[in-house]
């Protein structure tokens, strides 16, 4: 029985991570010959159909990593200039569940986004400009500034890297999948502390 629940992480031609795939499309990359190695263990066997001839049952292993040919654009990831998605999710994760007002640790269905200068007054959704918060927090902001409401931050917010926002959106990662996924992180990435 499959476990649709672990993903594949795909890396492009570079060894670069680029995104998770479901055991449904490495299948799909390897039948079209796009996986040019494996790497991590198997994580799924494929049964197919019987040969005729043989009477054998075909298998096929999908890895945890696959690295896949084509033309890649991760290189342009990496440039200074990019910015990976906002969500929620990944937002949370980035905050380890903390409101980065009072520091209670919290569900993230008891978490909200908030934005540090307020978007009424100019603030951006961007990842510089929103922290993760509690709701009794977010409310006793409002719409001020930090400044207005007395409040402090209690840490900067930052920008994941692309390999960090990998992370932060995947759900089950495997060992083999997070041992990869940082030797991609900046040195100084906090996310050495939380996950190494």
């Amino acid at each position: 029985m499959i476990d649709s629940t672990l993903r594949v992480l795909r890396t492009d031609i570079a060894g670069l991570p680029m995104e998770w795939v479901g055991f449904e499309e490495a299948a799909r990359l390897h039948s079209l010959e796009q996986i040019l190695y494996p790497m991590g263990s198997v994580l799924y066997t494929v049964h197919g159909g019987i040969n005729a001839c043989s009477g054998q049952q075909s298998t096929l292993a999908l890895h945890s990593i696959i690295c896949t040919a084509g033309r890649s654009r991760a290189h342009l990831k990496r440039l200074p200039s990019y910015t990976p998605p906002l969500n929620n999710i990944t937002l949370f994760r980035r905050d380890a569940n903390l409101c980065l007002y009072c520091g209670g640790h919290f569900r993230s269905s008891d978490l909200s986004r908030d934005h540090i200068e307020p978007v009424s007054r100019g603030g951006s959704d961007s990842w510089q400009n929103v922290v993760t918060d509690c709701k009794s927090c977010n409310h006793h902001k409002g719409n001020n500034t930090l400044q207005e409401a007395g409040m402090e931050l209690l840490a900067v917010p930052v920008v994941p890297t692309h390999a960090e926002y990998i992370y932060l959106s995947g759900k089950r990662i495997l060992a083999d999948q997070m041992k990869f996924l940082l030797a991609h992180f900046p040195r100084n990435s906090p996310l050495h502390e939380r996950v190494g």
